[in-house]
């Protein structure tokens, strides 16, 4: 018995990948085909692919009622307003920002997206094949949820709608509603979407935006209208790929840019020479950990470090965020905003200038490179055109002093819950054969004593961790891969590493490297998925604790 049971979880994990597998070989047709209609035949493979997958981020994909915390996770990934979009056009940087169009951002990626009519969204694409998948996968998966609500608001005959969708009709041209109102509209969507009410009252105000207290409305209602309208009128919706971004992806067009403008400024500050080390990281934690306590001085001398980050990363602190932003300018730091559209700004730290730092004054004391989060494949990009030689406008070529590359961010865990640590061992980069051991410099033993559960082995790099379901990663974590966690970029990372050091030769050959997660979700657990929310202040200690550790490290060795 317990053998079937094995054979069946395999199974399923095997399922999983041929469905991922197919979802992007399918996504990587269509791209080069040019465009495609996600409703249509042409779309059919992602939709197929995604409800035998099941993403444990998805939720009740594959049930008749709505998901809701799926819905707000995709939506707070992709621009307000594509639910009213018949259009939605992936293209490069192609100059829409000189235009007269507003540059919408949506509230968790960074990313610029247009409005070019009510028919049209444009969505830019300068972050790698990674942001496409990632984009066609969010609006496969709300696609698919248009047409649950379709198929609650029509009735028999086609042209005939239930009561509780003329209703609903009527809320949505209202430019404001009252408090009954808002009831009203809410007892017709809790029977449009399959839902109670108490689950409606519960997502309504985590769909609002400031410019739209009711957003949640419009958004299910220009769902279901775009959903009705092309089966009623034919008016099908349509996704394409501008000409140009074919023609650049893969080109590493927006990253060699970002790299050169790092270097040329790197040269003529005069540190080409001085030991760099380099850490991905956010734009927050080394800043607020090498500079707040001075920053602040007297006034909250009281206060244990993890109570200033604690306060620092309160949504009410930016006052206090600024001061420490405005003492580190003065004090060694320099910021490098991103120009390029990899949306990856850059600071920079000469330890020299740091007064409270052993290395003050010492002219060969390192330089410290913060760089901020890449997406997916792009971090093989940006890392592969930042440890290539710098070459000045003389044609002279400088090599970098590379001592070490740190990377922290957060993972999924697939043992222990959110907040816990991972330490990698080895990076397996999902759907492929491509593995990547590594000597970590952390370890288990740099943790002991901080009161944060830590876990050593492999992680995957996944090629999407809205992808992922239970089956597949209980395959990973239960077989002899052993893999401790999820995350999107390590592989990439350490590829560029290992190109660099090993076999062109652009960097020292035993360059240090430093990997440390924590635990943003645990996609085995029900309700610990990404789509159940962030971490709050409790991601707070685990990203100091990993921050402090490699910055303690990068000052002993120099």
């Amino acid at each position: 018995m317990q053998n079937y049971i094995a054979k069946n979880e395999q199974t399923r994990a095997q399922e999983s990948t041929n469905a991922i597998e197919r979802l992007y070989i399918g996504m990587r047709h269509l791209f080069n085909r040019g465009y495609y209609k996600p409703m249509g035949v042409s779309g059919e493979t992602l939709r197929e692919a995604l409800l035998i997958l099941r993403p444990e981020i998805y939720g009740s994909i594959n049930e008749d009622k709505v998901e809701l915390n799926g819905l707000l996770y995709v939506l707070d990934r992709l621009p307000e307003g594509i639910e009213e979009c018949r259009f939605v056009n992936l293209t490069s940087e192609e100059g829409y920002k000189n235009a007269h169009f507003e540059v919408i951002i949506p509230k968790k990626r960074r990313r610029n997206c247009y409005r070019v009519d009510e028919d049209q969204m444009n969505i830019e694409i300068t972050r790698g094949r990674s942001e496409i998948y990632d984009i066609l996968t969010h609006l496969t998966f709300m696609y698919m949820e248009s047409e649950k609500i379709r198929k609650q608001i029509q009735q028999e005959d086609d042209l005939c709608f239930t009561r509780d969708w003329n209703k609903l009709v009527k809320f949505a041209v209202q430019k404001t509603l009252s408090d009954k109102d808002r009831d009203i509209a809410m007892a017709h969507l809790a029977n449009i979407l399959g839902r109670s009410f108490n689950e409606i009252i519960e997502v309504y105000d985590k769909f609002a935006s400031p410019q739209n207290p009711d957003r949640f409305i419009y958004v299910i209602y220009g769902l279901g209208k775009l959903s009705l309208e092309e089966v009623t009128e034919k008016n099908k919706r349509e996704i394409t790929f501008s000409p140009v971004l074919r023609e650049r992806i893969g080109h590493h067009i927006h990253s060699s840019f970002w790299a050169y403008q790092i270097k040329k400024r790197i040269h003529n500050l005069n540190l080409f020479e001085r030991p760099l080390h380099i850490i991905s990281s956010n734009m927050h934690s080394v800043m607020n950990s090498l500079f707040a306590k001075e920053a602040f001085g007297v006034e909250y001398a009281n206060k244990t470090d993890m109570e200033i980050y604690e306060l620092l990363s309160n949504d009410q602190s930016k006052d206090l965020r600024n001061t420490v932003k405005s003492y580190a300018l003065k004090h060694g730091m320099v910021m490098l905003a991103d120009s390029s559209s990899s949306h990856i700004n850059v600071q920079l730290f000469d330890t020299s200038k740091i007064a409270h730092l052993p290395t003050y004054n010492d002219p060969k004391s390192p330089v410290i490179l913060v760089m901020d989060y890449a997406f997916g494949e792009q971090a093989f990009e940006a890392m592969d055109e930042l440890l290539k030689p710098y070459k000045a406008p003389n044609e002279t070529l400088f090599y970098m002093n590379v001592v070490s590359v740190s990377i922290m961010g957060k993972a999924g865990i697939l043992q222990g819950g959110k907040g816990d640590l991972m330490i990698p061992t080895a990076h397996i980069l999902e759907g492929t054969s491509g593995n990547y051991p590594f000597k970590n410099e952390l370890s288990l033993k740099d943790f002991e004593g901080t009161d944060i559960d830590c876990y050593e082995g492999s992680m995957v790099t996944v090629l999407g961790t809205s992808l992922q379901n239970r089956d597949l990663l209980q395959f990973f974590h239960d077989s002899t891969w052993k893999v401790i966690g999820l995350e999107m970029e390590g592989a990439h990372y350490q590829k560029a590493i290992q190109a660099a050091s090993k076999i062109r030769k652009s960097i020292i050959e035993n360059i240090q490297v430093r990997y440390a997660y924590y635990a943003s979700d645990n996609p085995l657990e029900t309700g610990s998925t990404l789509a159940s929310g962030g971490l709050g202040t409790s991601g707070v200690k685990p990203t100091y604790t990993i921050t402090k550790k490699i910055i303690e490290q990068i000052l002993e060795t120099s």
